[in-house]
């Protein structure tokens, strides 16, 4: 299986379909992964046609060299720096903007990655392994404070604190270097099990999504999206986890409504400024058919909102 067919692409069809594609637009992909959404994307373009397509992924983006296309710019850097990269590329407007958040199937199942804890592997789970601090590094200064922080913050584990101390316990006789010591860990902790869940999932999130800065990258470039979108042009976000949800939800609905001012003063409701976006139908999940052909689509939701006229 080549590199660009071994990941399973989530939503595909109705990512691509909610972008509302104009041939000769120009389009981001914040996560080029294995190119699923991408192939798509640029399947829809004219010669006249643009695609920007975003990875952190060293691997994903060697992967994205086969797609020999001149209407693709493929750039190796988190979907944050947005911003800078249309400045580089001398672009204003984008016709929309594709963010697919999380981790691909391929950082899984490579267990090198450090991201899995069904390999015994080097504790890395950096998205981007050129660059920054893997995890085993962190843990081994972090403080049992800190640590609960990162697994309550990023994993809602209830049991953080437990973790940590045990964490901490543990260092006091070696780091803890590996996936298998950190999941033996957390499993000798956590008593209480969720059904059909490992008892490591939650704590093992929580340091890639902390590490990877991941709901971070999120916030900084929501905004971004949205000012740099032409008016019509689509923002799609599908996300993984309720944390990153939680944020695209908010900040859809708040670049939706009008500016909140203070009560009682003397400004008509028409005289406010037009909301940014507009939201486009409904969060979307993947049908059952999708779920049973590819069991870790089952917690995405797909979020669409439309860049209006006017300026929030």
């Amino acid at each position: 299986m080549s590199a660009l067919s071994s990941h399973i692409t989530v939503l595909l069809r109705e990512a691509v379909d909610a972008l509302s594609i104009r041939p000769d637009g120009i389009y981001v992909d914040g996560t080029f992964g294995r190119g699923g959404h991408s192939r798509a994307i640029l399947a829809r373009l004219n010669e006249d046609g643009r695609l920007i397509a975003f990875d952190r992924d060293p691997v994903a983006i060697e992967a994205g060299a086969a797609l020999d296309d001149a209407r693709l710019t493929l750039v190796h850097a988190p979907f944050s720096d947005l911003e800078e990269e249309l400045q580089r590329l001398g672009i204003e407007q984008l016709d929309g903007v594709l963010l697919d958040l999380g981790v691909s199937s391929p950082q899984l199942d490579d267990g090198a990655r450090g991201m899995s804890f069904r390999f015994d592997a080097p504790l890395d789970m950096r998205m981007d392994t050129s660059r920054g601090q893997t995890v085993a590094a962190w843990l081994a200064d972090a403080s049992v404070a800190q640590i609960t922080e990162v697994i309550k913050g990023y994993g809602e584990e209830r049991f953080a604190y437990a973790i940590a101390k045990a964490i901490a316990a543990a260092r006091a006789g070696g780091p803890v270097a590996t996936t298998g010591q950190l999941a033996a860990i957390v499993e000798k902790t956590v008593r209480t099990r969720e059904p059909g869940q490992h008892p490591a999932t939650r704590s093992f999130q929580a340091l890639r999504i902390f590490i990877n800065q991941e709901l971070e990258e999120l916030t900084q470039v929501l905004p971004v999206c949205a000012s740099r979108l032409r008016a019509g042009g689509r923002l799609v976000v599908i996300s993984f986890h309720s944390l990153e949800d939680r944020i695209v939800k908010r900040f859809m609905r708040d670049e939706s409504r009008p500016p909140q001012l203070p009560a009682r003063l003397p400004v008509r409701a028409a005289d406010l400024p037009s909301p940014r976006l507009r939201l486009i139908g409904k969060a979307l999940r993947p049908g059952s058919d999708e779920v049973a052909a590819n069991p870790r689509s089952r917690s995405a939701v797909m979020r669409v909102a439309e860049r209006s006229e006017g300026e929030a």
